[in-house]
């Protein structure tokens, strides 16, 4: 495996993710910020912060699968979440739980960054995913 993730003893725990993941391959996958659409374009869960948050996920595996890459493979991911707020958290974990097993997503997370954002390129998309991996 190249990624190896990890807490270390002295930092905060428990929280969703792995705070630090060690890569040790040579080719970097970068998947771009991926949103609720189908491949057609389709809206998916307008106004729903979990059914997005699963189908940006989704989007994001397929993106990594053209890759010959998978979320075991993945460095770190960043979210970027509209009109975020702390109230929020548990629709956002649903969306991410509800897909976990489907497209083979670890739990904890890798190392993550969730950042609020006033809006994103589309008045319906709530939540937008990247993903870093590294393959040997």
């Amino acid at each position: 495996m190249a990624v190896q993730r990890f807490t270390p003893d002295g930092m905060p725990q428990p929280t969703p993710y792995h705070h630090v993941a060690v890569g040790t391959g040579t080719k970097h996958v970068h998947v771009s910020g991926q949103i609720a659409r189908r491949a057609d374009g389709t809206p998916v869960a307008p106004g729903d912060l979990a059914g997005q948050v699963a189908q940006a996920l989704r989007n994001t595996s397929i993106g990594l699968t053209g890759a010959g890459a998978s979320f075991e493979d993945v460095l770190r991911l960043t979210f970027y979440v509209t009109r975020w707020s702390p109230e929020k958290i548990g629709d956002f974990m649903a969306g991410v739980e509800s897909v976990a097993d489907e497209i083979g997503l670890p739990l904890p997370l890798p190392p993550a960054s969730l950042i609020g954002v006033d809006h994103l390129f589309e008045p319906d998309v709530l939540v937008e995913v990247e993903a870093t991996a590294l393959l040997d």
